[in-house]
């Protein structure tokens, strides 16, 4: 027998126009990428994407086409978040950071019809256009006058438009229409470290599921009443679904465009009086510099999310006892729409000292509801919650992957569950803490050393900036780490100062056997560490002990 209930398709056209019901006054405001702040509220920035919509369908785009976007966190960007998807057809934002060839494979395998980028992105769209086989129309996201002067038209972009002069010739008079909850809404493809990038499609089920997940207190705890701040790029996994789960809860949403450094973050939080942001460790490592630098506090910010990669437990302690910001430690992936779990803390955990508290953040937090977990072995069996034992971490849920577009590289599923590519330990109160990825994993003797783990005291040493571990070939225990390390502005430290460091901190069996001091480390597009890199360039590198 079924239940007696309506059954109403889950649409993200839903969410923008419950904002615009109960929230139409809020604020979103965006810094643009040609420098002055524009503001507008949900009510307006929802007829924005009805005429949106039907500018798109002015240009010929249909329910399933693809339309990419290589585009900042802005107003625009988050009009054609609604715009697209409401139609029925499917936002793909592509990561401009990543390689030219890249982006063209990307462009080409989802087949985009229109492409939508902006300012900043000129030159780049110049040098792709004569890839792009797909693409019919090419649409700058700004007004007349900033469209770059051509000698003639079109330039050397062929059907090149203007956003606002698009918008211009319709009304907002527009009906959402309605369709299955299952039908595709966006597509993100993963960063390709290793061979093409494959591409994620999530749904508007997935997506309205995904965005409520992150609401919820024990995770984001959005509500009407904060200001968010996402530095976390909109090409790169739906921006952890902020653009959606804000506008479900009606939050004033605050959008700093390509201005990431830490004296633009930070006067746009004072600004704005933002009390929740997100973002990499690599923006925070940058917004901490500059408040040390200038001496500055936070007069609003209540709590920030950290994920992309391993937050250190060192800048955790660094925003909760020096600027009194709660960190919430979090971890997910492109696959996962992307949130997994959210380090935020139980009852029971209240009474911890302070360090107690911070050993319970720095793991990667628990699994929300919505997503299922599990650590396994070699041979695929499922191993204790102790916080111990660690093995290959697998997912399942309803804003999982189930497969990739086209069918990229098969069937990824193992019994029903996703493979993370992580290695991780799960205690016994669900906390998850990831402690290696599998590619990354350092086999020493036979067993395994936490790259991650050793990385995190290198960090937490007063003198160092930022820190890698990577696993070199040894003659007789296979691998051994080595640490390559950044030291901060004006700091002395020596190879066996910093291994002095670790003593007391790690099995003896876990001391690196090498430190490598460098300027700078290498990173992935979507900012975190490339480790690929790092053994790549260290491939030959002779360890002392061998």
């Amino acid at each position: 027998m079924h239940g007696l209930m309506m059954d109403t398709p889950l649409l993200i056209t839903d969410l923008i126009r419950f904002a615009d019901r109960n929230h139409g006054d809020t604020e979103i405001v965006s810094k643009t990428v040609e420098g002055e702040i524009h503001r507008y509220a949900y009510r307006e920035a929802h007829a924005r994407a009805r005429r949106l919509a039907k500018a798109l369908q002015a240009l010929g785009v249909k329910a399933s086409d693809r339309v990419g976007t290589l585009a900042w966190n802005g107003y625009r960007h988050y009009e054609l978040y609604y715009a697209i998807s409401g139609i029925g057809a499917v936002i793909n934002t592509i990561n401009p950071r990543l390689f030219p060839e890249q982006i063209a494979y990307i462009s080409n395998h989802a087949e985009n019809t229109a492409l939508f980028f902006d300012l900043t992105f000129v030159p780049l769209v110049e040098k792709l256009a004569p890839q792009l086989k797909t693409i019919r129309h090419y649409v700058l996201m700004t007004d007349r006058a900033h469209m770059p002067a051509r000698s003639a038209p079109g330039g050397s972009i062929p059907n090149l438009q203007c956003y606002e002069e698009l918008m211009a010739k319709q009304d907002e008079r527009f009906d959402w229409p309605s369709f299955d909850e299952r039908t595709a809404a966006a597509l993100c493809y993963t960063s390709g470290t290793t061979g093409n990038p494959k591409g994620v499609l999530y749904s508007h089920r997935s997506t309205i599921l995904h965005a409520y997940g992150a609401a919820l207190p024990d995770a984001l705890d959005l509500s009407a009443r904060d200001a968010v701040l996402p530095v976390v790029p909109m090409f790169h996994a739906n921006a952890w679904s902020l653009p959606y789960a804000c506008t479900m809860v009606g939050a004033k949403m605050v959008f700093p465009g390509p201005h990431l450094d830490g004296k633009s973050v930070y006067e746009l939080i004072e600004q704005e009086k933002v009390t929740l942001s997100a973002g990499v460790p690599t923006v925070w490592l940058m917004l901490l510099q500059h408040l040390a630098a200038t001496k500055s506090k936070f007069s609003t910010l209540d709590r920030t999310v950290i994920g992309g990669s391993a937050c250190p437990p060192a800048m955790i302690r660094a925003f909760q006892e020096d600027y009194g910001v709660t960190v919430f430690h979090a971890w997910g992936m492109t696959e996962m729409s992307p949130l997994g779990t959210v380090g935020s803390l139980k009852a029971k955990q209240a009474t911890l000292s302070k360090e107690e508290q911070r050993a319970v953040q720095a793991k990667q937090g628990r699994g929300i509801f919505g997503v299922e977990m599990k650590i396994v072995d070699e041979e695929g069996k499922d191993l204790p919650w102790d916080g111990k034992r660690f093995g290959n971490l697998l997912v399942k849920g309803p804003w999982i992957a189930s497969g990739y577009m086209k069918g990229e590289g098969g069937n990824p599923l193992k019994d029903g569950w996703f493979p993370t590519g992580d290695v991780a330990t799960i205690d016994p109160d669900g906390y998850m803490q990831i402690t290696d990825r599998s590619k990354d994993v350092i086999k020493s003797g036979g067993e395994w050393i936490s790259s991650i783990d050793l990385e995190n005291i290198a960090v937490a040493h007063p003198a160092v900036q930022e820190a890698a571990v990577i696993g070199i070939r040894h003659p007789k225990w296979d691998e051994r780490p080595i640490v390559v390390a950044v030291k901060k502005a004006g700091q002395a430290l020596s190879r066996e100062e910093l291994l002095k460091f670790y003593e007391g901190k790690i099995a003896k069996w876990w001391m690196p056997d090498d430190v490598v001091f460098v300027e700078e480390l290498p990173h992935t597009a979507t900012g975190k560490l490339s480790k690929l890199t790092l053994r790549e360039k260290f491939k030959d590198y002779r360890l002392p002990t061998a």
